[in-house]
């Protein structure tokens, strides 16, 4: 298993923007350890007062309920047209973590993770290239644990304890991850990196039948036919005919 250094925060403004200013520091020569960035650096913070999502979107979260964090890895070994596989890696050890504690838990493409209808977590990863492959990748991920009101006007949010009725211990929800992304990336050092795609593809939400949709034309019915290497999602519509998508050109909407 590749070491971690682990980072505790009580509060910050985005654990993605922390790694992002370390990383920035290291170049510039204002962190002179050989040792300050090793294989992971774990990020944690109790509190997040400008999470980000996709594209821009906010994050919302309770202080000290959720977990909040961001992992630093440096998969040179990865070609920079297959780092889709980082996003699919951790979204299949969230999905696995979770799993134990609820039933239903899906990967929505690219990488959100569902419970159902509702959303449980979601992941921002921003990688650096380096010819043609990744130098740095920060992989930013949000799990709601233990909130129970979300005042945002995010259509969809749900957490363990409004699922459960329990409260978790937050600590055991992120070592459970870590030990899954450990194992999938592990596999990804391997060359394995068909069965991390696979078990993706396995649990992807909607993967099986006709569902709404819509993009710059309007509303449509489709099915999942294929998520690509590079994460480009193709859709194929009940004539046969097969679109291909990337992230937020087309919406996943209410059946």
């Amino acid at each position: 298993m590749v070491s971690i250094s682990r980072i505790n925060l009580s509060t910050v403004d985005s654990t993605n923007l922390f790694v992002r200013e370390m990383l920035e520091s290291e170049r510039t020569g204002q962190v002179v350890s050989a040792d300050a960035l090793p294989g992971f650096t774990l990020v944690v913070a109790d509190d997040q007062t400008k999470g980000r999502g996709q594209q821009g979107n906010s994050w919302e979260t309770e202080r000290g309920k959720n977990l909040t964090f961001s992992l630093l890895c440096h998969p040179i070994f990865i070609p920079a047209t297959r780092q889709f596989l980082l996003s699919q890696c951790m979204a299949v050890a969230v999905r696995q973590t979770l799993s134990q504690y609820v039933t239903g838990v899906t990967v929505k493409w690219p990488n959100d993770i569902y419970v159902g209808e509702e959303k449980i977590s979601g992941t921002l990863i921003e990688c650096d290239l380096q010819g043609r492959s990744i130098a740095n990748c920060i992989i930013g991920v949000g799990i709601n644990v233990n909130q129970r009101v979300f005042r945002s006007d995010a259509p969809n949010p749900t957490s363990l304890r409004l699922l459960t009725g329990q409260e978790h211990d937050r600590e055991e929800i992120l070592s459970s991850v870590m030990k899954n992304f450990q194992t999938g990336y592990q596999k990804l050092m391997e060359g394995n990196g068909e069965e991390v795609r696979q078990q993706y593809m396995e649990h992807l939400y909607r993967r099986e039948g006709f569902h709404r949709y819509s993009d710059v034309r309007g509303e449509f019915m489709a099915e999942i036919a294929e998520v690509e290497p590079t994460g480009h999602l193709h859709l194929r519509f009940g004539n046969g005919n097969v679109v291909r998508y990337e992230f937020k050109e087309v919406r996943f909407l209410k059946d």
